[in-house]
């Protein structure tokens, strides 16, 4: 039998939960009103099996293009790896309308609006938080977590109901994890962490293509696991 999939509602366009980033957003609204300058979206379906997870909107990308990882060189990497994997079919453009196609796969941030020098308070982490819970639980047949980032990591433990000085971040690291569902029943996610894409890191060799594509083959393993 198939799971009951929940719905879930993202944050408001005019969501004034952290008012830092709420005016942060309202000073790129004047000078670039044509950037989407709001709360982001997820990319992909509810009905996915993986779920990739980075920290928050980059200026010039995400909040620009209103898509998560889409418009700078971290998501141009992101999709290329997908379309690797055979988990996004398409052309990437750079834009929200590019016509790529993720499969199984649902690409979100653990905070959903931009935070200035791409660094969210603790505070605003934690206001966010409820929405990457509901997202989650609305995942009925989610079985990997990927995190890009030790703060990615750190907030889906802590939206999962763990401790992250119990599952420490490395790159390539595997814990198990147990979620609960929207009805109420707990089930098992792999929860998979990788050093971000970042341009800084691939540039300086902290992230090497090897490293980024066995991270792609442990979730591609997982889910043929799972299978």
């Amino acid at each position: 039998m198939t799971p009951r999939l929940s719905t879930f509602s993202p944050p408001p366009a005019d969501c004034a939960l952290c008012p830092r980033l709420h005016d942060y957003l309202q000073t790129y609204a004047k000078t670039h009103p044509e950037w989407h300058n709001a709360p982001v979206d997820a990319m992909g379906s509810l009905k996915a099996q993986v779920l990739i997870v980075g920290l928050a909107p980059g200026l010039k990308g995400a909040n620009a293009t209103g898509r998560p990882f889409t418009g700078d060189s971290a998501g141009g990497y992101l999709f290329e790896m997908l379309g690797r994997f055979g988990m996004a079919h398409g052309a990437y453009g750079g834009h929200a309308n590019d016509g790529i196609r993720l499969d199984d796969v649902r690409i979100t941030n653990a905070v959903r609006c931009v935070p200035p020098q791409n660094k969210p308070s603790a505070v605003e982490t934690h206001n966010c938080r409820p929405f990457l819970v509901g997202e989650i639980m609305a995942m009925a047949n989610l079985k990997v977590v990927l995190a890009l980032g030790r703060l990615a990591h750190d907030a889906v433990l802590r939206a999962t109901g763990y401790r992250y000085a119990e599952y420490l971040f490395t790159h390539a690291s595997h814990h198990q994890i147990v979620s609960k569902m929207a009805d109420g029943n707990a089930r098992k996610l792999q929860l998979i962490s990788s050093y971000h894409c970042s341009r800084y890191n691939t540039q300086t060799r902290r992230l090497t293509d090897d490293m980024f594509s066995h991270i792609f083959s442990m979730v591609k393993d997982e889910i043929n696991l799972e299978n």
